[in-house]
């Protein structure tokens, strides 16, 4: 039995029926919608990075869904394979597989996002030699370049079209060019709809609690895309017809490493504050720019996902995210920064650092958090340190 995250939302006075699909969603491992899809005869491939193309998984008639370490209260098997002395994210979804939580996964897509995250692929084969059956029979390394250039793009639609096909051929699906178009469109529409839903907490009245904003962002990586689609739809419009407002409080943004945890953005809100901003990698933040719908789909998809230096991973592209941060800062008046990172995060850890010194020079309070990840959160010491940033702003 999958254990799910505590976890009580602002959301009881909407529609019961998205607050619990949604909900659980976002803070559970394998939820409803999943074991509906298997038990409907249909397939399912984990990822683990934002650069991986969906649509095409999508195209397959296969549900993508995006793997998590959350629920896990233990690390004997993550810390055997990874050592200690590594960001948490990846030992903790090792531990998961160890524990069998991804059992009902047909096949797993894993990317160098980092070298934590590359070194997953070997752990997990090597855990498989000690576990039996933890190994898909699909297990697909997926390349992705650091830098955006001519060459870099063409050998990233390279590894995009081998991608396809060996998707194609393992699981006797035909993704096509008009099956790829056609998850284009319906991907883009939920980006443009989780847009959408991010402008009810940006604006002066605010209608939506960061916790639920992120929420929703989550479950994007696990449902069934016409679904959740259908879901934001109805939160958008009952948003729009909604007349009362959150209270006044401080607006915050939260940037920095990998997560998942609704109930960290949670922690942070109780705090006395509303998140109206975030750039984290389950966030928004994955979901800002749409694929082109015109020309050769594979193209189209091998220049969204590369093209986005949103992450530090890429080589070159630290003005652009700082450019965005600020951009976001103002748009949703924000009043302070917490730049987040996980232990041993040297990406997320160093370019905070980037971080802090700019926006601290034009005006931006900044506070820099490092934690372990998600459930392994230190709860008690991340709320000194946010008691000791409230009194800084005020």
């Amino acid at each position: 039995m999958l254990r799910s995250h505590p976890f009580e939302s602002s959301w009881g006075q909407r529609s019961k029926a998205m607050n619990a699909i949604i909900l659980e969603a976002a803070t559970s491992v394998q939820n409803t919608s999943i074991t509906d899809w298997i038990k409907n005869g249909k397939k399912v491939v984990g990822y683990t990075c934002s650069f991986v193309p969906v649509e095409i998984f999508h195209a397959g008639g296969i549900l993508p869904v995006r793997m998590r370490g959350i629920d896990t209260s233990s690390l004997e098997i993550g810390d055997t394979y990874f050592g200690p002395f590594i960001c948490t994210f990846p030992k903790c979804i090792l531990q998961l597989v160890g524990r069998g939580y991804y059992s009902f996964l047909d096949g797993a897509v894993i990317t160098p996002g980092c070298d934590s995250m590359r070194r997953l692929d070997e752990c997990w084969r090597k855990a498989g030699d000690d576990h039996k059956g933890i190994v898909p029979s699909f297990f697909f390394h997926y390349g992705v370049p650091h830098k955006v250039t001519s060459y870099s793009l063409k050998w990233f639609t390279d590894e995009t079209q081998r991608l396809i096909a060996a998707v194609n051929d393992h699981f006797k699906v035909n993704i096509t060019d008009d099956t790829l178009s056609g998850a284009i469109r319906e991907y883009n529409e939920g980006r443009r709809l989780l847009l959408t839903l991010e402008e009810f907490r940006k604006k002066n009245g605010v209608k939506i609690s960061g916790t639920d904003t992120f929420a929703a962002a989550v479950a994007g990586t696990t449902l069934p895309r016409n679904r959740y689609n259908a879901l934001l739809k109805e939160e958008i419009t009952e948003l729009e017809n909604r007349k009362d407002v959150m209270p006044e409080k401080r607006r915050l943004m939260v940037v920095g490493s990998v997560s998942d945890d609704i109930s960290f953005i949670k922690l942070i809100e109780e705090a006395g504050c509303v998140v109206v901003a975030e750039n984290l990698c389950f966030g928004v933040r994955h979901e800002m720019n749409e694929v082109d719908e015109n020309g050769d789909p594979v193209s189209a998809l091998a220049r969204r996902y590369l093209s986005r230096s949103i992450c530090p991973r890429m080589f070159g592209g630290y003005k652009e995210r700082l450019s965005i941060i600020k951009e976001k800062i103002e748009k949703a008046g924000v009043d302070g920064v917490i730049l987040q990172n996980v232990r041993f995060c040297d990406l997320h850890g160093s370019e905070n650092g980037l971080f802090e010194r700019d926006l601290e020079a034009s005006g931006v309070p900044c506070l820099r958090l490092e934690r372990e990840y998600g459930p392994m959160v230190e709860r008690e010491r991340i709320k000194m340190r946010l008691d000791a940033f409230w009194e800084r702003i005020s």
